[in-house]
């Protein structure tokens, strides 16, 4: 490892540019009489805005490696795999199902609804807002979007200001697509942030930390807009005694380095049985070496790993390793460190000591903890006492294992013998509990979320509810009380 990160200095970055206040009001504005009109729009209309929205982005696709490689490095396969990939199904998934989802909801009437009959009538939230992160610009930006037109929204965006090659094609694609009355993006750091904040939004949907995610929220209070909240949290993985080795390693060496471990579901650290831990090291250094490069300068100039977003979180990351190597720990694998590259090396590191900065705060980078453990209600204990995780992974080939692990704690989603995927499955509801997150996103879930499920109920000549209106005689109370006793009542 090279020398302590945190006395490296920094190369300067460029000054950012805000988008205007004036501005960003202005279209907003313009937004309310689209969202009006959209609120009936057809969902053979809302199908051709999100296939404009496809052609425009698939027609930029060279220059999206060229801008990823700007901001970090990213190589054009990570590209492909990780942003194109995740974007393009989820615009395939709602052009086909759209129709579908837009249809009325019949429900059945319960015992006291007898002579009504009831339905859910989704309809669009109005004007949403979409604030995305650096991590995965492309995909956590236009993955929302999909879901806010295929409900019937108009957008306004947020991207990060720490990929502004990314940003600024996006917002490019996007003007190709839509006047800013439809959907308009705005580049810019904190200031933008706030002032769009500041509007009163039908919806929020934010991708982000934790920290800023109380931020979004304590904002959207003030008007009492409601929020989709995507966090993160540290992400536990346990492989047990039973576990396949070879593919427990497979597969988390994968969703570990992904995206230079730069993942809201990244798996943040790994416990693993005593009696399976040395053959589980050993697998995963052979791993490392068969896809980065056997010696450390082969691993720095590989072009199959990304590079930490900037040098600010390289020597973030840097540091929570530092700490742990100087209470003890140990590196079994990686470890090298030049913050001028934004490099740090695909690292393991084990025996990190109880108090370690590496345990407590995610760690969103190239780096892997290793805890041993024995006892598996230990490991279940220490990890209910966190908060609850955006994911949880499971390596083990005994169901009764698997079945205790997944009953006795909570995360957003889990993945068993695999990791990362869940976020890819469009049937499934991704998002977090708690710390990591406030409602779901992706296919009929991101749906769901730009609309409002509107309680619609239709009454009959036959209004049994008149037997409820006063004046309460005698012989009324005794029906009314009648009622009340027959709900006591198992359903059948």
């Amino acid at each position: 490892m090279s020398t302590n990160p945190s006395m490296q200095a920094f190369t300067p970055v460029a000054p950012l540019v805000e988008s205007d206040p004036a501005r960003i009001r202005e279209v907003f504005a313009s937004q309310l009489e689209t969202a009006l009109r959209w609120r009936v729009s057809t969902a053979h209309e809302r199908i051709a805005r999100i296939r404009k929205l496809r052609d425009a982005m698939m027609a930029q696709r060279e220059a999206f490696y060229e801008a990823f490689m700007q901001d970090y490095r990213k190589s054009p396969a990570e590209v492909e795999a990780s942003e194109f990939l995740p974007v393009m199904d989820e615009m395939r998934h709602a052009i086909g199902r759209i129709k579908r989802w837009m249809k009325p909801h019949k429900v059945w009437p319960t015992s006291t609804m007898l002579g009504t009959s009831g339905w859910v009538q989704y309809q669009p939230r109005g004007r949403v807002l979409v604030v995305a992160p650096w991590n995965y610009p492309l995909s956590l930006c236009f993955g929302p979007l999909v879901s806010a037109l295929a409900a019937g929204n108009t957008v306004m965006i947020k991207p990060s200001e720490m990929t502004p090659a990314v940003s600024t094609l996006m917002g490019r694609v996007i003007g190709e697509v839509f006047p800013q009355s439809e959907v308009a993006l705005f580049e810019g750091g904190t200031a933008t942030a706030q002032a769009l904040l500041d509007l009163p939004f039908d919806h929020i949907f934010f991708t982000g930390s934790p920290a800023v995610g109380k931020v979004v929220m304590a904002a959207a209070a003030k008007h009492l807009t409601s929020v989709t909240l995507e966090l993160g949290g540290k992400s536990p993985t346990i492989v047990g005694p039973s576990a396949d080795i070879k593919l427990a390693a497979e597969t988390l060496m994968w969703g570990k380095f992904l995206n230079g471990g730069q993942t809201c579901v990244a798996p943040d650290y790994v416990y693993v049985h005593e009696s399976v831990k040395d053959a589980f090291v050993a697998e995963c250094r052979r791993i490392i070496q068969a896809r980065y490069g056997a010696s450390a300068h082969e691993q720095k100039h590989t072009s199959d790993l990304t590079r930490v977003i900037n040098q600010r979180h390289t020597q973030r990351v840097a540091s929570l390793m530092y700490d742990a190597l100087t209470r003890g720990a140990a590196i079994q694998a990686g470890g090298e460190v030049d913050v001028a590259q934004c490099y740090i090396a695909p690292t393991l590191i084990d025996h990190v000591p109880a108090g370690s900065q590496i345990l407590e705060d995610e760690i969103f980078g190239p780096v892997l903890p290793i805890l041993p453990y024995t006892q598996l209600d230990a490991v279940i204990a220490d990890i209910n006492a966190r908060p609850k995780p955006l994911a949880l992974y499971v390596w083990s080939r005994d169901r009764k294992e698997v079945d205790n692990i997944l009953t006795r704690t909570s995360s957003g989603g889990a993945c068993i013998n695999h990791c990362v995927m869940q976020f890819a499955h469009g049937e499934l509801p991704f998002g977090g509990v708690n710390n990591s997150g406030i409602g779901n996103a992706h296919g009929y879930y991101g749906f769901k979320a730009f609309s409002h499920e509107r309680a619609v109920l239709r009454s009959t000549p036959l209004m049994l509810v008149k037997m409820f209106y006063p004046p309460y005689t005698e012989a009324r109370r005794r029906i009314i009380r009648k009622v009340v006793d027959m709900l006591r009542m198992p359903m059948l």
